[in-house]
């Protein structure tokens, strides 16, 4: 068992495991709810490339669910810990990471073993009850070159402005109007709780809809994929309306300041 361990003591674990060789199959877990997005638009593909190979640095990725990306980050030269507070879901994702650490965020945060030379939330941050806390208690664990990597919902998308203009605000089970979130963003609401938590924007960019989740496969065709490479680029110009996730990269303030 490592050192690691909540702050004021509680019920945080860790799982150690060497990881071991995998193909390139989708990532097996107990849910199909957390599954990899590889459309090269998405924002999990969108981090992998922002973060190119890792080359033995270390990277904490926090709410990993069963290592949807920690596997493609760690296939990738990434020294992964992770963080999830779903017992079963972590114990399906240790084998995609160095360590996974089974806590929840919402009661504890833990004292980990770092630094760390980027920390990712992705998708994450909108489920949490005190995000801002979160990152001010993760954060701390950062290298001195260290930088973050944000992913959200847009909640300011043009789809979600219809519905209320028709009275409209369902939750589902998937996406931007997900029942389990807590917390919901636009693009200036979220350039304000990156600065609230200490952090300055380096590079911002937003995802197109998803048009490969919510047609039918026997629709992906090529004029799927040209209408899907329009939408990004529009989603791009226009992020505030037509932005389905934003994305952020973010240092702490003061870096590389004299």
């Amino acid at each position: 068992m490592s050192s690691e361990s909540p702050v004021g003591g509680g019920s945080t674990r860790t799982l150690p495991i060497r990881v071991p060789p995998s193909d390139d199959g989708a990532v097996s877990g107990p849910t199909a709810r957390y599954v990899l997005k590889p459309d090269p638009h998405s924002s999990h593909s969108i981090i992998l490339r922002w973060l190119g190979e890792g080359q033995g640095r270390r990277l904490l990725d926090v709410g990993a669910a069963d290592g949807l990306l920690s596997r493609k980050l760690t296939e990738r030269g990434w020294r992964v810990t992770a963080i999830e507070g779903d017992a079963a879901l972590a114990q399906a994702g240790v084998q995609h990471c160095e360590r996974m650490v089974v806590v929840n965020l919402d009661r504890e945060i833990p004292l980990l073993e770092g630094p760390f030379d980027v920390i990712v939330y992705a998708d994450v941050l909108e489920h949490l009850v005190d995000p801002l806390r979160v990152l001010y208690g993760l954060d701390r664990h950062l290298a001195p070159e260290g930088f973050v990597i944000v992913s959200v919902p847009n909640i300011a998308h043009l789809y979600i402005r219809l519905l209320l203009l028709c009275g409209r605000f369902d939750y589902i089970d998937r996406g931007i109007l997900d029942r389990t979130h807590l917390h919901f963003f636009t693009a200036r609401s979220l350039s304000t709780f990156i600065a609230d938590a200490g952090l300055v924007v380096e590079r911002f960019t937003a995802t197109p809809a998803p048009l490969y989740q919510v047609l039918p496969t026997s629709w992906h065709k090529r004029w799927v994929a040209a209408t899907h490479t329009i939408n990004a680029v529009v989603a791009r110009r226009l992020p505030r309306l037509l932005g389905y996730q934003f994305i952020v990269r973010a240092r702490p303030k003061g870096h590389g300041e004299p």
